[in-house]
This record gives C-alpha cells, sequence and structure tokens, in this order.
C-alpha cells in the first residue's frame, strides 16, 4: 500500500529508514553505526531524500516525512537497539562529507571536505550531523594490506601534500566533483584552520581500503593510523573516485 510520503516524494525504502532514526536525534555518524554502514552511504541517502523533498536540511525532511507517517515514527527494528544520542546538532551541512565538520565547541573536530562532503569550516557553518564528537580508533588488523596499492599510494600522496602545507599541489589532487563545491582558496583556509593545528605528522599506517558502490561510479574509501605531534591517535579516511584515468580525491577527514 501506498504512504502519503510515497504519493509525496517517491522516498526509498532506504532514505525513509536514515531520516526516521535522524528525527530520533541520530546525526549521520551515529546512524552509519546502527545501520552497520557508511557515513558516505548515509549521507548519500540523506543528499537524495533533501533533493526529492526540495528542501536543505535534513532534520527538516526527517521533520517532513515524520508528519507524512502520522506523528509517529514507523517502527524499524533498528529502533529498539539505539539509545538516545546527547543533545542533538543544532545545523547541517550533512552533504558532508565521507565525512563536514563538528561545531568547534566540541573536542578536536574531524576534518572532511569532499563531493558529497560539506564542511563547517567552508564558511557554510551548517553541519554537525555528519561529524559527532571523534571517537578513539579501533587498532587495525595486525597485517592489513591494500587491495589496489595503487588507490592507497594515491591517497597517501594527497596526505603527503597536505602535511608539507602544500594546499595549491594537494587541491589539484583533487577532482571535478570536489572543485565544484570547494575553491582552492577555500581549501586553503580550511586547512589552515584544521590541518596546522594538528603539528606534523609523526607516523601513518595503512589501516583499511574499501570499495563504496555509489552514484556515479563508486568510490575507493582508504584509512590511516596517523600520529600528530598535537594528536597522539587520529584515523584519516581519504575518499577517491577514478577520474580520467587517475586515482582523484574527493573527501578527506581526520577524527
Amino acid at each position: 500500500m501506498m504512504t502519503r510520503a510515497d504519493d509525496l516524494w517517491s522516498l526509498t525504502e532506504k532514505e525513509k529508514q536514515t531520516l526516521r532514526l535522524i528525527v530520533r536525534g541520530h546525526d549521520a555518524k551515529s546512524t552509519a553505526r546502527a545501520l552497520n554502514l557508511s557515513v558516505h552511504t548515509i549521507n548519500e541517502r540523506l543528499r537524495e531524500a533533501r533533493r526529492k523533498m526540495a528542501v536543505s536540511s535534513s532534520r527538516e525532511a526527517a521533520r517532513l516525512l515524520l508528519e507524512a507517517e502520522g506523528e509517529r515514527p514507523h517502527q524499524n527494528p533498528v529502533y529498539s537497539t539505539l539509545g538516545e544520542d546527547a543533545a542533538p546538532p543544532t545545523e547541517e551541512t550533512e552533504a558532508a562529507s565521507p565525512g563536514g565538520a563538528g561545531p568547534a565547541r566540541r573536542r578536536l573536530s574531524p576534518f572532511i571536505i569532499g563531493a558529497t562532503v560539506m564542511t563547517i569550516l567552508l564558511g557554510l557553518l551548517a553541519l554537525s550531523g555528519a561529524l559527532p564528537v571523534a571517537t578513539a580508533p579501533q587498532a587495525p588488523p595486525a597485517a592489513a594490506q591494500a587491495s589496489d596499492p595503487a588507490v592507497v599510494a594515491a591517497a597517501e600522496r594527497f596526505l603527503t601534500l597536505v602535511d608539507q602545507g602544500r594546499w595549491d599541489e594537494s587541491y589539484r589532487a583533487t577532482g571535478t566533483a570536489f572543485r565544484k563545491l570547494n575553491t582552492a582558496r577555500v581549501w586553503a583556509d580550511v586547512s589552515q584552520k584544521v590541518r596546522v593545528p594538528l603539528g606534523a605528522a609523526l607516523s601513518r599506517t595503512f589501516a583499511s581500503q574499501e570499495e563504496l558502490p555509489a552514484p556515479p561510479a563508486g568510490y575507493e574509501v582508504v584509512k590511516f593510523r596517523t600520529r600528530f605531534a598535537n594528536k597522539a591517535e587520529a584515523v584519516e579516511t581519504v575518499s577517491l573516485e577514478r577520474e580520467d584515468g587517475e586515482w582523484r580525491v574527493v573527501g578527506v577527514t581526520i577524527a
């Protein structure tokens, strides 16, 4: 049976499932954990839902869905396994990133900017949903190996340029989708505000590589465990897509 929400917006069940969690106060990262998905996938669902519903905020989309479904969230088995989050974030740029940057008033915020990721430090000052307080990274498998060394090498070259403060060169290593959202000046400003305070990169160890079958042609997500002078444990996540025969960066986070 078609629901009123189906009639109004043609949302998929996965998009509605995601919005039902958002309306309960969850953000993109906790929603991803609850559904055992990547934050990138959650942000793609939210982006599509916002587009279909013609709203700029995922929380507004979630509220409209709630009203369309009769004032109560549709029952979903995952609800019973979730605790309530602390105070929900105030505004969003969910298109943020595989992870936007979280509010500055919390601990050191994750750093993210990319094709599907807006960031609070981009001057949009709009998303905390995708980037809550960073949690302690888990140790990777003892013998982590890249499924595609070329992808990992491209990600590592990009991070090395960022380590050296070579903002223009690192910007040139990004993809078209990234550059549509972010100018070279914006990228340099964000990097100055977020990357520089971390200090020198003392070590960087490959942790994992994952292929995400997201449109238009999928992404490769590479994670590193990194130790900075001013942050002992961090996880750097670099998302890349194939463009003109080369791997180009479309998103980066530091958590």
